[in-house]
């Protein structure tokens, strides 16, 4: 999925700005998104101002990112192996965000069966980057730190989303099973295992949200005390992970000696 640095420096803006538009139109339409999530509650609903409390620093993140490949020279060595972590992600990221513009789009026309395969798709865009593509973050090169950030709060959000979409589409009022609270349980605490701090910091926040989302269900009985458990633990997991096997490098560590690509 590779492009160029031209191509990089007009698709993330432009799909960046396509993504901002679809949220606006989400929050000011009429229904708008919240009253869609109103109408189709379910044992995955989070409570929806968690979501637009991460939204908008995840666009400062996005704003310093975009700015930083508009902004560095590849004709100089140092900063094209900087340029090369954020080309790398463009791809990924640009179609995230097409496809939470989709989803906004029919997610706000009440086609959840349609906004889920959007948000499907864009879930495992993000989490299959970060597992599969994204090398080890460098802490001395601030490319790396907000390519990490960004990917890894795209990841995680999309976590939270995929539960919601899916169960207000296709299992709406309906209350959490025992075998669906403990693949619950089991699920992000297997995730927690594997997370450095940024995704699984995001887990946790995935966690609280629909905590405190099922606390205002009616009829959702013990579901909400389970999840604050699980928030409780997967921070435990993910501290205790981190803490043992620190999971950054420094600039000496990961960069070539010599100015080669």
């Amino acid at each position: 999925m590779g492009l160029s640095l031209s191509t990089a420096r007009w698709l993330a803006p432009a799909s960046f700005l396509i993504d901002f538009a679809a949220q606006q139109y989400g929050m000011l339409s009429s229904p708008n998104m919240k009253d869609i999530h109103d109408r189709n509650l379910s044992f995955f609903s989070p409570q929806p101002f968690f979501i637009a409390g991460f939204f908008f620093p995840q666009q400062l993140f996005q704003v310093g990112w975009l700015y930083r490949l508009w902004k560095l020279d590849e004709n100089k060595p140092e900063q094209r192996r900087e340029l090369e972590q954020i080309v790398d992600f463009v791809p990924y990221y640009s179609l995230g965000n097409l496809c939470i513009a989709a989803w906004m789009l029919a997610w706000n026309n009440e086609r959840l069966d349609i906004s889920n395969i959007f948000v499907t798709v864009n879930s495992l865009t993000q989490l299959y980057y970060i597992m599969a593509k994204l090398p080890p973050m460098n802490t001395k090169s601030t490319s790396s730190v907000l390519t990490h950030i960004v990917s890894k709060t795209f990841a995680g959000i999309g976590v939270l989303d995929l539960l919601h979409n899916t169960s207000a589409g296709f299992f709406r009022n309906q209350p959490a099973t025992l075998p669906i609270k403990v693949l619950t349980g089991v699920g992000f605490g297997v995730a927690s295992a594997f997370s450095d701090w940024i995704f699984g910091g995001c887990l946790v926040y995935d966690l609280v949200a629909l905590a405190v989302g099922q606390s205002g269900i009616a009829g959702s009985g013990s579901w909400s005390t389970w999840l604050s458990m699980y928030a409780v633990g997967a921070a435990g997991i993910v501290t205790a992970r981190n803490v043992a096997k620190p999971p950054y490098v420094s600039e000496y560590e990961m960069l070539p000696p010599d100015d080669t690509v």
